[in-house]
């Protein structure tokens, strides 16, 4: 087996649709074709929002369509401690405080918009002092945030190649833990990769502008960089991305009309050109055509009506 460990890590909020599953395959297609180890994690933070019933579907259509795992499932609602650690770490660096600003607040400071859509943070809480921030907490529980640096972080990615970002400019200051005390995506990513030795991250490219923070979070956590590659979405044809939310293309409507798990997945490797035509494809068959080429040469985001128009 090869050095390459790669993961898959969904969060169990609905059931999987063509977009997850093609993360998924991708991921999965790109560690078998290194015979590497791969390492499924269920990202279920904020236990409160997620159903234990799509945990069990999402463990089910994985096996289903054939994307085996090494090592897991591991739950990241059970590794909290983990993340506390690491937060004590960044705290004794001096780099968090205490952020007391609300949503209506976020949007009062007008302050330009992030390339993902969210708000680059003002700093307004950045240089509080401590009797300040006692007299604020008499009133709300304040989230905390990381200082960024005014520095440019850059990476290749596999995919879209050279890409970077001022964090300072591009996102300021960000949440590392929430008020309600519920660890943010941003720090628990960077702990559970390092922590199981994830040397490849494989997802959407919505996460493309997340990972100049967690290049950040690796380096004053003291962790190494994995490699990434981040793939083109999968979008209906008004443009907007497939959703959890309103069924799109939904795994469990698929197997009920009858799809078979290699149509699902010739059809996705078609649409990256890791297949010259629409045709049946095992797991293995699509590991054994996979090619980052392909990807390269794909990465605009692909198109998708109905399934049972596009076979």
């Amino acid at each position: 087996m090869s050095s390459c460990v790669g993961r898959f890590a969904p969060t169990p909020s609905g059931r999987m649709h063509l977009g997850n599953v093609f993360s998924a395959l991708m991921a999965w297609a790109s560690v078998r074709s290194q015979n590497g180890s791969f390492i499924l994690r269920i990202e279920d933070l904020d236990i409160r929002a997620h159903n234990p019933q799509y945990t069990s579907l999402l463990l089910d259509d994985l096996q289903w369509l054939g994307l085996t795992w090494d090592k897991g499932p591991y739950y990241q609602s059970k590794r909290t401690e983990l993340y506390q650690d690491a937060l004590s770490d960044l705290k004794q660096q001096g780099l968090l405080y205490p952020c007391f600003c609300s949503r209506a607040d976020l949007h009062a400071a007008q302050a330009p918009h992030a390339s993902d859509g969210a708000y680059v943070y003002a700093g307004t809480c950045r240089s509080l002092s401590k009797s300040e921030c006692e007299e604020l907490s008499k009133h709300k529980i304040p989230a905390t945030r990381i200082r960024v640096p005014n520095k440019t972080y850059a990476f290749e990615d596999k995919v879209y190649g050279q890409t970077s970002q001022n964090l300072s400019k591009s996102c300021g200051d960000f949440i590392v833990q929430r008020a309600d005390e519920v660890f943010a995506y941003q720090l628990a990513v960077v702990v559970d990769d390092a922590d199981m030795g994830v040397t490849e991250v494989v997802r959407g490219s919505d996460l493309l502008s997340s990972t100049p923070r967690q290049l950040y979070l690796q380096d004053v956590l003291g962790f190494s960089h994995p490699i990434y590659a981040h793939l083109p979405l999968l979008v209906a044809p008004d443009g907007r991305r497939l959703s959890k939310r309103n069924h799109d293309l939904d795994l469990g409507v698929l197997r009920d009309q009858g799809k078979t798990p290699e149509e699902i997945l010739g059809f996705l490797a078609h649409c990256v050109g890791l297949a010259e035509k629409r045709e049946p494809l095992s797991a293995g068959q699509v590991a054994d055509r996979f090619s980052w080429d392909a990807l390269y040469a794909h990465r605009k985001n692909v198109v998708v009506e109905h399934f049972s128009h596009v076979l």
